[in-house]
């Protein structure tokens, strides 16, 4: 008989690439890895890894057997699933990923509603980037994750994982009090065609869209600083070293020295759920998404759809107990 567990292990490998990388995935050692490979070797009768320079690759057996335990996981996950569903009840631990002003701005009343509503359930909560929370949704490595994309630039989304929408986070321009329109009611992003701008890092999605948005306004953007947390973005600001986009959700008091504008043609990231589809029926996945959507409509108005088709799990409804 082939061991599941080793089979989780085989099927880290093949995802991830590497012993190392399925070892970080698995939270456990590189020994224990290949060990366990080791072992599924002879269960299996063949060999399943090569030596390829400083590491290694799949056999054809290794890739065929790695094939059959996608499938048996997603299987088992399945039926964990339906059984979790048949019980009812938000039980057990689950892993969510949100990037850093999800984290900040809807967690803590989602975490406590959470707690205070499903004593029975652990959620454990990581900050992470949507470009690096969305594949680990994809392979199993979290449960949920919480990303964001931009009125004008969808965050790519794989197959096979369900969405639900959770707020609408409008952004305004941040300006130093000193600014020549830091008194205006209004503005639009191309008034700040001569100034300089702090961004987000590069190769990071926000800093994409940043540069995407001013091009596609005939601006070419002048990126003076970069950082990645947003107070430090506004403590520049607030040094008269440029202007930046601040989006509310999780944003804090705006320091001194810092004038907060609206758009005139609003500008808004659209924040939501994501997790496996096979996963659906789990009712700890529908009790978190629950609790973040009741979040998100207490800090920012209830979630307006997306303008994409929404998986079945975004029919879920917030808990309001």
């Amino acid at each position: 008989m082939l061991n599941l567990d080793r089979l989780r292990t085989l099927d880290a490998v093949a995802r991830h690439g590497s012993v190392s990388a399925a070892a970080d995935g698995l939270h456990v050692t590189t020994s224990a890895v290949s060990q366990q490979l080791a072992k599924l070797e002879r269960e299996a009768g063949q060999q399943l890894l090569a030596r390829q320079g400083r590491g290694v690759r799949l056999t054809d057996a290794g890739r065929l057997l790695a094939e059959h335990a996608s499938r048996i996981l997603s299987q088992v996950e399945l039926a964990q699933a339906d059984l979790e569903a048949q019980r009812g009840q938000a039980v057990g631990e689950l892993l969510v990923d949100a990037f850093p002003t999800a984290a900040r701005g809807l967690f803590p009343l989602a975490l406590a509603g959470l707690r205070r509503d499903h004593p029975q359930l652990r959620v454990r909560l990581t900050e992470r980037d949507p470009d690096s929370a969305v594949p680990r949704v994809v392979r199993g490595d979290t449960d949920v994750a919480v990303v964001l994309d931009w009125y004008n630039k969808p965050l790519p989304m794989p197959d096979g994982l369900a969405k639900a929408p959770i707020l609408d986070d409008p952004a305004d321009v941040a300006v130093p009090v000193g600014h020549p329109l830091a008194d205006r009611d209004e503005v639009e992003l191309e008034d700040f065609a001569d100034d300089e701008w702090i961004s987000w890092p590069t190769g990071e999605f926000c800093h994409d869209w940043l540069m995407f948005t001013l091009r596609g306004k005939g601006v070419e953007p002048r990126v003076s600083h970069m950082a990645e947390e947003h107070a430090t973005q506004l403590a520049l600001i607030a040094a008269g070293l440029g202007v930046g986009v601040a989006p509310r959700l999780g944003r804090g008091p705006v320091p001194e020295g810092v004038r907060v504008i609206p758009v005139r043609h609003a500008m808004s990231r659209h924040v939501y759920a994501i997790w496996r589809a096979d996963a659906d029926r789990r009712p700890s996945i529908r009790a978190v998404v629950g609790a973040l959507r009741f979040a998100g409509e207490r800090v920012g108005g209830p979630g307006a759809p997306i303008g994409v088709p929404v998986a079945a799990g975004a029919r879920l409804r917030a808990r309001r107990g």
